[in-house]
């Protein structure tokens, strides 16, 4: 019969937090720490570090006279179908965007191989702050084929998600998109623009988006606030 180690009060206190972080993002009032010993079978001190876990990341507080509070809130982001920004948190606020640059530039070749352009050919380069009700949640740094991103450059980029518009302006339909997600910590300039403490968690999209017949027609680097955002899928075994 296998050994287990013996498990430290800090392994037992990252488990209760994990447990406990779903009610936090659902907003649900937290128990005291009385009946969170008898949920989970712990001691106070593990209860307590693992509330601690939840204060650092920024989703609950100690308040005198009230208790444990949810201050943090987190959006999901669903993964299971391709969506804009507004469409993906209409029922959370009002997204609109700081268009930082918008502007045709020559292809690097990353960028050129990847839209199937010649390299240092025009491409259409935006750059935009997202915010949730004037709340930065990430920065998005986009390119578009020429024919395809000169008509948006035309088209309120403010307040418009850019896929809408695509479809709205070539009259042809999105169809997949092809996504890497890593984790990284935001330097001091992306830090500043997002309104994060340099080396807060962000989460960094690349995602190439095709129209239905296949052809790739939008690159985009995208950098979410890990603390605003949680990332949701349903996955299929079949």
């Amino acid at each position: 019969m296998p050994t287990t180690p013996r498990r430290t009060r800090s392994d037992s206190a990252r488990q209760v937090a994990d447990l406990l972080r779903r009610q936090v993002l659902a907003d649900e009032t937290l128990p005291c720490e009385e009946d969170l010993t008898v949920e989970f079978s712990a001691t106070r001190n593990t209860v307590r570090e693992a509330l601690a876990l939840l204060r650092d990341d920024g989703l609950i507080a100690r308040q005198p006279g009230v208790g444990t509070v949810v201050v943090g809130h987190k959006y999901p982001h669903g993964l299971n179908r391709l969506a804009g920004l507004a469409e993906v948190l209409r029922e959370h606020g009002e997204v609109t965007n700081d268009v930082r640059t918008a502007d045709l530039v020559p292809a690097p070749a990353v960028v050129a191989h990847r839209l199937g352009v010649p390299e240092r050919s025009e491409v259409v380069y935006l750059e935009r702050l997202r915010k949730l009700d004037g709340v930065p949640l990430s920065l998005d740094l986009t390119y578009l084929l020429p024919e395809i991103g000169k008509p948006l450059l035309e088209h309120d980029l403010a307040g418009r998600d850019v896929f809408a518009l695509i479809e709205e302006t070539s009259g042809q339909r999105l169809g997949y998109a092809d996504i890497d997600v890593e984790a990284l910590n935001a330097d001091p300039e992306t830090a500043a623009v997002l309104g994060v403490p340099p080396g807060a968690a962000l989460l960094r999209w690349e995602r190439l988006t095709h129209f239905a017949d296949g052809r790739p027609v939008d690159l985009e680097y995208i950098r979410l606030r890990g603390d605003r955002l949680t990332m949701r899928a349903r996955l299929d075994r079949s």
